[in-house]
């Protein structure tokens, strides 16, 4: 999959030029961890947080973690997330995938209360995790990969696109870290639409994907 979109400021209106978004596992995994760095949250987790539950998150070290999305990448059949193009800089990283192979994800007290409470329908899918390295943040990274989530997830017959945004006007100046989930206003303008909220700055958006 190839989605080019027009870059757009996330918080600021400015114009830039188009992002290229493509699936990560059609792209060298070298990529991968340029988006992903070698210090922070990403680097530590690997996009592996909702995969894994308790003991067995915590017993994996980063090696393991990183090697676990390497091996995901590389297997046949939908692969779990997108990687943005500024030209050929890799500039951004989207988890999107079938909702019931997010084994934590069922059990958070946010996707918990979605509307649709079928976990193994593997129609549903989730988007969970945007990295944008710093360098690149405001230029429209989270909304172009938002956008291309939602065509990926219709190119692969999913029923519905569910994300758990974070609404940063509830909250007073959260810091980037606590954004990974993408925020509303990038949601909102790929068309999802806020269904539950579970707490007042964490928003359960959905975007139905049949006909």
């Amino acid at each position: 999959m190839v989605d080019t979109v027009p870059s757009q400021g996330e918080s600021d209106d400015s114009a830039g030029t188009p992002l290229r978004v493509v699936s990560a596992s059609t792209v060298p995994f070298a990529d991968v961890e340029a988006v992903f760095g070698t210090r922070g949250d990403p680097a530590t987790c690997w996009c592996q947080w909702y995969k894994l539950r308790g003991a067995e998150f915590e017993r994996a070290g980063r090696d393991e973690l990183r090697g676990r999305l390497a091996e995901q990448l590389a297997a046949p059949g939908t692969g779990p997330g997108l990687i943005a193009y500024d030209g050929d800089t890799p500039v951004g990283w989207c988890a999107v995938e079938p909702r019931n192979r997010l084994d934590r994800l069922r059990h958070s007290p946010v996707a918990s209360v979605s509307p649709v409470g079928d976990f193994d329908d593997p129609t549903v899918w989730a988007v969970t995790c945007f990295v944008v390295p710093r360098a690149y943040r405001r230029r429209g990274v989270g909304r172009a990969l938002a956008a291309a989530a939602v065509e990926t997830a219709r190119e692969h017959g999913a029923s519905l696109l569910e994300a758990y945004a974070v609404d940063p006007a509830a909250r007073s100046k959260p810091p980037a870290a606590d954004l990974f989930p993408g925020t509303v206003s990038m949601f909102e303008a790929a068309g999802f639409a806020e269904v539950a909220r579970p707490k007042p700055h964490r928003v359960v958006m959905q975007h139905p994907l049949d006909g």
